[in-house]
């Protein structure tokens, strides 16, 4: 049996319990994951006396975070169902030609982007929002944060070609393994040593070289069906072009949580102050909690998809998809519950200041307002990018974000005495339009392409 055949098993088990099996190594790496991103503000935001400005300083280096993320994402969701749709096609050679093409481009990126940040960093985080008080505890962190880009690029830009083969639990211990370090390095840096906001800085850039690492050991070595190898690793246009084109909508689905971020703590700035951008940043962290977990789940669901649309059977693309809907949906309103019920929780995490976490569970009820309708989005355009629907994904990444969000942070407080409220109220208003649209969208689309698939399946059986 080829390496190749051993992955038909996407193309064969149960759906569900392929579903769940491919599944919740995703989820426990994205529940990690967001143990990356929230553990070092809850510690900071914990810090006696310089709490809010630390975690507010830090908070406004999302941005920047969010940037690289997003090019690791250009390459690694743009170039991983390519990858799974050419298994399901049984070309292996095409699949690594690509595997090998976005490890390069992976480099190169990272290194224009340390420079890019390195050189411009303490004007960009004055244009994020950043203060007289919280400046320096931005470039504390993000001076340290953005030499390990390679790290972060690598380890995120790399990972989601093996879950496209198949290998959820090696996937999921590439995140296992830099949070645990991470979370061990946190407390010794920033408390042991008394490095504060460098310490948290420096314990996350060790665990992504840590995970790193892991990643290309793995996608070197003898177990993974598709190598880095030298052959595969010149760049070339007919192959990296339609990885970015599908990339594309992911990149600017992250990438434009960057702008958004800047929307939101420049408009927070000039009508709350300081203490409103740290609520957001506080909110950004509990939009996570949602966020995270029902993309592992679309990451469980994206190899099935893809080789199931590759190989030609829409049975099989029809009932992933349909878990995928009912638990990222469902999922979505118990965690709105949650919120609505108990809106001093999630802030009670982040912060010990008593006016910081007032604000932030007031605005938490707002923010959230239509996370009951989240799971419709997410759901929809993370199967469009499945099925290689490179501009309909491209147009909904833009739809929620740039479209709607942006310009009603601007908007709305236009109409209403309270301007902070009417920020923090543009992020229901944004969602319930955009998950509207993106389910008119899917049930249009959908059944056009699985009639495709019948159609050319029955071609050629005859």
């Amino acid at each position: 049996m080829t390496k190749v055949e051993k992955n038909e098993f996407l193309g064969t088990k149960k759906v569900g319990s392929l579903l769940l099996e491919l599944a919740l190594p995703a989820i426990t790496a994205q529940l990690v994951n967001m143990l990356y991103n929230i553990v070092d503000r809850i510690y900071l935001g914990h810090i006696e006396d310089i709490g809010p400005m630390a975690l507010t300083g830090v908070g406004l280096c999302f941005p920047v975070i969010i940037l690289i993320t997003a090019f690791s994402n250009l390459i690694g969701m743009g170039g991983s169902p390519q990858v799974s749709i050419k298994m399901g096609k049984q070309e292996k050679d095409g699949a690594e030609k690509i595997l090998g093409a976005c490890f390069t481009t992976l480099l190169i990126l990272s290194a224009v982007l340390t420079a890019v940040f390195l050189i411009f960093g303490r004007q960009l985080l004055f244009l994020f929002g950043a203060s007289d008080n919280t400046i320096q505890y931005s470039l504390d962190y993000m001076n340290i944060y953005v030499c390990g880009t390679v790290f972060v690029m690598m380890a995120l830009g790399l990972n989601p070609f093996i879950s496209a083969q198949g290998f959820a639990k090696i996937s999921m211990m590439t995140t296992l393994i830099g949070a645990v370090v991470n979370i061990v390095l946190d407390p010794v840096l920033i408390f042991g040593f008394g490095m504060q906001v460098k310490g948290a800085a420096l314990a996350t850039i060790i665990s992504q070289g840590v995970s790193a690492v892991w990643v290309l050991h793995f996608l070197t070595g003898k177990k993974t069906i598709l190598r880095i190898r030298k052959r595969d690793m010149l760049v070339k246009s007919k192959i990296i072009l339609p990885v970015l084109a599908l990339g594309l909508s992911p990149f600017i689905m992250t990438s434009t949580e960057s702008l958004l971020n800047i929307a939101f703590n420049t408009s927070l700035q000039k009508y709350g102050g300081d203490l409103a951008v740290g609520a957001m940043t506080i909110m950004s962290s509990v939009m996570q909690i949602i966020t995270l977990p029902t993309q592992g789940l679309s990451q469980g669901a994206q190899p099935i998809i893809s080789y199931n649309y590759g190989a030609g059977k829409p049975d099989r693309v029809k009932k992933t998809f349909r878990l995928l809907f009912i638990w990222s949906v469902g999922y979505c309103v118990l965690f709105w519950a949650v919120n609505m019920t108990f809106p001093w929780l999630f802030p009670s995490i982040f912060a010990s200041s008593p006016e910081l976490k007032e604000i932030s569970a007031w605005a938490a009820r707002i923010y959230l307002g239509a996370g009951f309708i989240l799971g419709v989005q997410f759901s929809c355009q993370q199967t469009f990018i499945a099925l290689g629907e490179a501009k309909i994904s491209l147009f909904l990444a833009l739809l929620r974000k740039i479209i709607l969000l942006i310009p009603l942070i601007y908007i709305l407080p236009n109409f209403f005495s309270d301007k902070v409220f009417a920020v923090f109220l543009a992020e229901p208003v944004a969602d319930m339009l955009a998950a509207l649209t993106t389910f008119s969208l899917f049930i249009w689309r959908f059944g056009k392409l699985m009639k495709q698939i019948e159609k050319r399946h029955a071609a050629a059986s005859i």
